[in-house]
């Protein structure tokens, strides 16, 4: 745009035209703010024994608990964080505490890990299969009956603990249960199973996966499983 100027020459009185461009002012476009990323919030029931309630390890140090952690850096927020377990119950003491609590499901993920102490109290491995399918079905229930939001955790190898003294035989009957409820799991389309048992044996020749108690899993240890199941958890739960 052109601005015309008259001026008037003080001395000539010759009137002279000044011509004079304006600037170009160039609109400023606001910067767009992000879309704030949604939180979810999402609950999560833990089955299990010793190795789901963290024997020996600080409460936060569980594998549940770290899986939440996890989850949370994620946006998904688990709350409530429900517990079923106790240090030493068998299938039949689970499945008991379990009637007993009468879980209010349903839940959007549930964790089963169970049977070390059937191997460990030398329970008969043929009657195994059976408690532990009623359990799976339970969890399956308990999780609105959508066995996608179902995870099994195999057992892990105690045997290769300094409590296990290395023993083979030990190491040999988990495999024989883990056989079992890994088929038993697959039998259930949908159900996820995570193979923790080989990260369980690296406590072989790494001590520091191994509580203080020289028997259960470290937090180091729970670590391991957490870099399995939180992902897959986390797959569902988006």
């Amino acid at each position: 745009m052109l601005l015309l100027l008259l001026a008037i020459d003080a001395t000539s009185c010759n009137k002279k035209v000044i011509m004079t461009e304006m600037p170009t002012i160039t609109p400023v476009t606001p910067i767009p703010l992000p879309t704030p990323t949604p939180i979810v919030f999402k609950s999560y029931l833990a089955l299990g024994d010793s190795y789901t309630i963290g024997q020996s390890v600080d409460s936060v140090d569980r594998f549940p608990a770290q899986t939440a952690a996890v989850l949370k850096q994620q946006n998904i927020n688990i709350v409530p964080l429900q517990y079923i377990a106790t240090t030493g119950w068998t299938t039949t003491n689970l499945a008991n505490a379990i009637t007993s609590v009468n879980p209010k499901g349903p839940f959007d993920v549930v964790s089963l890990l169970i049977g070390v102490n059937d191997q460990f109290q030398g329970r008969n491995i043929d009657d195994y299969g059976g408690r532990f399918l009623q359990l799976l079905q339970t969890a399956v229930q308990l999780a609105g009956n959508q066995p996608s939001h179902v995870f099994v955790l195999s057992i892990p190898d105690y045997g290769v603990t300094p409590f296990g003294g290395n023993n083979p035989a030990i190491s040999q009957q988990i495999d024989a249960y883990n056989t079992i409820n890994r088929q038993i799991t697959q039998s259930i389309s949908g159900v996820h199973y995570i193979d923790i048992t080989p990260a369980s044996r690296l406590a072989a020749t790494d001590r520091t996966l191994v509580a203080i108690d020289g028997l259960h899993p470290s937090a180091k240890q729970y670590k391991l499983w957490v870099d399995q199941l939180a992902p897959q958890m986390a797959a569902v739960l988006k």
